[in-house]
């Protein structure tokens, strides 16, 4: 269905190619994940299927890329709507009606189809995806599993021959995101749909792929899953169990992962508890309340956070962890309740916004809203001066999280990761009293997001307090001391890593689920394995 052969691209002005002489063959009905590095050059692979490369990026291309049998080189994506169907890491970027059922027959009507047709289409897909319900919300009011469901709804009434996905559930709860996968190979198994799917958190994805395609400095390898991650750098921890466990085949699944352990025992050793931090309390938050008028979105929330600790919390799309962040820093929506940070209990809302920046550090989900000169030097030159550390210090960090990244590169340039992994150094270069940070490791492979877990047990351990919010259990069992879940504006669970992990099927970690909740990560495993 897919055959690229001998492609290579390069940015305009940039000193080396992103992409250089690939050769790859999808096949028809299969679903290939392409992985690989922070910035490796999987984003810009993926439009290459469907022209938004070089159309709308600008550089050189070369090569040739066959979709279907006919080539896509220098036809332009709206050509290619009926033959690709593209869905961008954030779909309310994609939107361009207000409804569901309008933004179902938008690419229809530039197609020019008969409106019976439409109709037909919108009702098939409303019914195939499970959105009958929904026809008549408005899009914003849409769960971020939902809307990802209407993205990928929005192409398939065009009929496409090929889905491409770009992170499709980067920012979706773990029920979410496996509803809108059950969704994607449903489409595989019932449509022979040829899927491909670009995403950082493997675990969820690699049960379903029939290819894995690894982009490693602009070369690509593609082959059977098992294969290809013997010796991967970015692999989900239950293989990373697999390869401790000497197993072959490694592990796809936490099913097949229990299977050996029936058959070959670990012999483990109870791991020791993570220290409970005793440091003075940086944080207190107290009746928290947000509203965006009838809809409460934290409800009298209480919360506190000692130096040393580090806070998760977690819940689904909606629960309100974004606006408890913005209420603990101080610039954003707080109804009622208040905050003390530090000893001298300052609350960070009666302070000017550059002093609340210092006292609560946020990193938003949206990061590249912080990135505002002309390249990567620039913008670590200007955190090092503002936060009086040594030049050099921002990007030491940067360094550590995505490492290669050009200085005089445009920060608005670099891929969703880079740039994440750029405002996070920006903002621990500051070094806040607290640290809070949403969604930290969208765009993040698996070495970076270790890597961050490190350097944030850093921060803690020199006596910061660090509350983030995120759906990631994997980086949750790495880095968290302590977890508060919250639904519907609301702590519903909270207590330390292990027992809240453990409390929840949706929330535990692969390991755990193959092992027991004792175990939350592989490298608790190495430790305690006799």
């Amino acid at each position: 269905m897919i055959d690229v052969t001998g492609v290579t691209f390069a940015y305009d002005g940039a000193p080396l190619p992103v992409l250089v002489g690939v050769d790859l063959t999808i096949g028809e009905g299969e679903l290939a994940l392409v992985a690989g590095r922070t910035g490796s050059g999987k984003s810009t692979l993926l439009g290459v299927f469907n022209g938004l490369v070089p159309h709308f990026t600008g550089g050189t291309l070369s090569g040739d890329v066959r979709i279907d049998g006919a080539s896509v080189l220098g036809r332009p994506p709206r050509e290619l709507a009926d033959l690709v169907g593209y869905v961008p890491q954030d779909p309310l970027d994609g939107f361009v009606t207000d409804t569901v059922e309008e933004e179902l027959a938008y690419g229809m009507e530039q197609l020019g189809l008969a409106p019976s047709t439409m109709r037909r289409r919108v009702e098939e897909t409303l019914d195939l995806l499970g959105l009958a319900d929904l026809r008549d919300r408005a899009l914003r009011t849409l769960s971020g599993g939902q809307q990802q469901r209407v993205a990928i709804g929005s192409v398939l009434t065009m009929h496409p021959r090929v889905l491409v996905l770009d992170e499709p559930t980067s920012a979706l709860d773990p029920t979410a995101a496996e509803d809108v996968l059950a969704t994607v190979a449903r489409l595989v198994d019932d449509l022979a749909l040829t899927v491909v799917v670009a995403e950082h958190r493997m675990e969820r994805v690699i049960p379903f792929a029939d290819q894995l395609v690894v982009v490693e400095n602009g070369t690509v390898r593609s082959g059977h899953p098992a294969e290809l991650l013997r010796d991967s750098p970015v692999a989900p921890p239950i293989v990373d169990l697999g390869r401790l466990a000497g197993w072959d085949p490694l592990p796809l699944s936490v099913r097949e992962a229990r299977k050996r352990v029936r058959s070959e025992p670990f012999v483990l050793t109870e791991p020791e508890p993570r220290p409970v931090p005793n440091g003075p309390v940086e944080l207190t938050a107290r009746d928290i309340t947000v509203a965006y008028g009838p809809v409460v979105a934290v409800d009298a929330v209480d919360l506190e956070v000692r130096g040393g600790e580090v806070c998760v919390l977690m819940g689904r799309n909606g629960s309100g962890k974004s606006s408890l962040l913005w209420a603990l820093q101080g610039t954003g929506r707080r109804d009622a309740g208040s905050v003390a940070i530090g000893p001298d209990g300052t609350d960070s809302m009666s302070v000017p916004a550059d002093e609340a920046r210092m006292l609560v550090g946020l990193v938003p989900q949206t990061a590249s809203d912080l990135l505002y000169l002309e390249d990567v030097d620039e913008e670590c030159a200007a955190a090092d001066q503002q936060a009086g550390e040594p030049p050099g210090t921002c990007r030491e960090l940067l360094d550590r999280l995505a490492p290669g990244i050009d200085g005089t590169r445009h920060p608005r340039d670099l891929s969703e990761g880079q740039r994440l992994a750029l405002v996070l150094a920006i903002v621990l270069t500051a070094r806040p009293r607290v640290l809070a940070l949403d969604e930290p490791t969208r765009g993040l492979d698996y070495p970076a997001k270790a890597e961050l877990s490190r350097v944030l047990r850093e921060l803690a351990d020199d006596g910061h307090a660090v509350v983030l919010s995120t759906h990631d259990v994997e980086f949750v069992a790495q880095v968290a001391d302590t977890v508060a879940v919250l639904a519907d504006g609301q702590v519903v669970s909270a207590g330390p890593v292990r027992d809240v992990l453990a409390e929840s099927p949706a929330f535990a970690p692969q390991v755990a689920k193959v092992l027991g909740p004792q175990w939350l990560t592989v490298a608790q495993v190495e430790r305690t394995r006799w």
